[in-house]
Formats: C-alpha cells, structure tokens, sequence
C-alpha cells in the first residue's frame, strides 16, 4: 500500500514538474514580464499562506504521532486544526483570486491589467492561475481525505498497532505542502 502511495506521488511530482519546467522556459523568454507582474502580486498574502502550509504540515505530522501512540483526542484535534488550517489557505487564495478578477489580471486572452502592459504578461497570470489552480484542487482533494481519516480516526481506527492510513493521509499532505514551498518563491519573490 505504502508503495502504490510513493508511485501516486511521484506522478503527481511528475506533472508538477512539467508546469515548473514551462514557467522556466516561458520566465526566460518574459524576464521583464514575470518580473513586474511578480512585484503585483500580494506578497503578504502569499507568505501568510505558505506560513497556514507549513503549520498544517506540523498538526498533520503530530495527528500521526499521537495516533501512534494511542493519544485519539489529540489526534483528532490535530487534523481538525489542519482541516481549518487548509480552509484558511483556500480563503486567503479566493482573496487573492478576488483582487485579480477585479484588476483584470486575468490569464491569456482575458488579460486587460492597466499596471503591468508587457509582453509576456498574460502568460505570467495564465501559468500564475494554471499552477495555484491546480495547486489549490489538490488542497481540496487533501482535505477530503483528511476529513475522511478524521471520521475514521473518531471511531478509532488508527492506533499504535494501525496507523497506516493515516500515515498515507499525512505524505499526500505533505507532498501538498511542497508543492506550495516552490510555487511560492517561483511566482512572488523571484
């Protein structure tokens, strides 16, 4: 089982990967472009968020351990702090999403942001809502999975003699988290 997960997160690396790959090639053939639309973005927002990711990651690794050592309520607590933890992180995403849609930073076609008029700059938002976009479905898709392992750590499942979906719960979310470690510095500080 622990083997299929490791396979699963590798092709999810996989396609990361590809997306990390094109915004190289695009960011060298745009440098002025990303730049500017680079400095646009809400860079508070962003560091808040990749601080929300990195607790997440914390209660996350303690739901397990205290699943392991027969600590339930502490377990419990724990990916109910990461389930909010993650709602957070969405929240403050839609903000972001708010303030581009009404700056009209908006990917391809769509792009009309009066502040940054370079070459390249649609591209930026279109790889920039590509990348959070997909980002943001597998936070989603995280805490679904979450939400599931809490209902089964409820009842008691997972203890120090079987903890193992758990533990699979907590590498998906990890490989989650960074995956935003490098979304964050590639799209708002460089």
């Amino acid at each position: 089982m622990r083997l299929g997960m490791w396979l699963f997160l590798a092709t999810e690396i996989l396609l990361f990967g590809g997306l990390f790959c094109g915004y190289a090639v695009y960011r060298f053939q745009f440098q002025l472009a990303f730049a500017e639309c680079s400095r646009h973005l809400n860079l508070t927002a962003g560091t808040v968020n990749t601080l929300v990711l990195i607790t997440s990651s914390l209660t996350v690794a303690l739901a397990i351990h205290f699943a392991r050592t027969n600590r339930q309520r502490a377990a419990v607590i724990c990916l109910v702090l990461t389930i909010l933890f993650a709602l957070g992180f969405l929240g403050i995403k839609a903000i972001e999403y708010t303030e581009h849609f009404h700056e009209r930073a908006l990917p391809g076609k769509y792009y009309a942001f009066e502040a940054v008029k370079v070459p390249g700059a649609a591209m930026f938002y279109s790889l920039y809502f590509l990348m959070t976009g997909l980002h943001g479905l597998h936070v989603v898709i995280g805490m679904s999975v979450l939400a599931w392992i809490l209902w089964r750590t409820v009842q008691g499942r997972y203890s120090s003699k079987y903890y193992t979906g758990l533990e699979l719960g907590g590498l998906y979310w990890h490989l989650v988290d960074l995956i935003w470690i490098f979304l964050y510095p590639l799209l708002y500080l460089i």
